[in-house]
């Protein structure tokens, strides 16, 4: 079983920066695919960002302004999140899968393909 718990969210003007963190638990976290997904009111649950061990993903509408990382030593995952926009505003979400089935980054950006999930941390960005 793993735990993640997420961290670091919080109200921003546009145009500011926020950085998320995912503490998780587990002795193979190095193997671990990680992801973060977003929901806004009244909309699906939406892919943002994935790690492997090689490379990273970014969704369309955040490449350039976000970026993924990975702290194995820590066993955290980070989301820098730079140029916020008032559309960013959404519950993020922490997302791990364990026995990963390739090395792209590219693979993983559907939520049924990740294992575990945190609880989430509010990003609001007012304009």
């Amino acid at each position: 079983q793993v735990q993640l718990v997420e961290s670091g969210g919080g109200l921003v003007q546009a145009g500011g920066s926020l950085r998320l963190s995912c503490a998780a638990s587990g002795r193979t976290f190095s193997s671990y695919v990680m992801g973060w997904f977003r929901q806004a009111p009244g909309k699906e649950r939406e892919f943002v960002a994935s790690v492997t061990w090689s490379d990273t993903a970014y969704a369309d509408s955040v490449k350039g302004r976000f970026s993924i990382s990975r702290d194995n030593a820590e066993n955290t995952v980070f989301l820098q999140m730079n140029s916020l926009k008032p559309e960013d505003t959404a519950l993020y979400y922490c997302a791990a899968r364990e026995f990963p089935i390739g090395s792209s980054s590219l693979a993983y950006t559907q939520a049924t393909l990740y294992n575990y999930w945190g609880q989430g941390t509010q990003v609001t960005v007012s304009s």
